[in-house]
């Protein structure tokens, strides 16, 4: 049979609860300095997002004015034109040349048409780039700030 030792019974006797408390001390105030950190990374972050969604609403508003006042000149040359074309339709003095000015017209109006596409495309992909660079900065900014070393 196993003997039992007594010794080891009483063992706990010889535990000292101040070696603990302090142990426990120095645990939460780590712990208390690593949230302190923590919460003053996130507040940097949250106020690094207010920053960049200010800019990116204020990129936006001059976007739109910008792709606005290109429509509104696309329209006027539109206008222009079909005035224009309509002026030289008053002078017509056969079907011939009727016919003649119209696919004239028709064609000059699909070509504009296709550089007008264009050009919005162009101003639109600028605007887009324009509003995803401060995000885009703003995310790889924040996500290096949390990587662990």
């Amino acid at each position: 049979m196993a003997t039992i030792k007594t010794d080891d019974v009483f063992s706990i006797a010889s535990f000292d609860p101040s070696k603990f408390a302090e142990s426990f001390r120095d645990f939460a105030e780590k712990g208390a300095q690593q949230s302190k950190e923590a919460y003053a990374k996130l507040k940097t972050a949250g106020e690094e997002a207010g920053k960049t969604l200010e800019a990116t609403v204020q990129t936006a508003q001059s976007g739109t004015v910008e792709i606005g006042l290109k429509a509104i000149d696309i329209l006027r040359v539109n206008s222009e034109n079909s005035l224009s074309h309509f002026e030289a339709l008053l002078g017509v003095k056969s079907a011939a040349e009727f016919f003649e000015l119209q696919t004239a017209f028709i064609r000059k109006q699909a070509e504009l048409t296709v550089e007008q596409a264009k050009s919005i495309q162009e101003t639109t992909k600028q605007v887009a780039e324009k509003l995803a660079k401060p995000s885009k900065d703003a995310a790889e900014k924040a996500l290096a700030s949390f990587k662990v070393a």
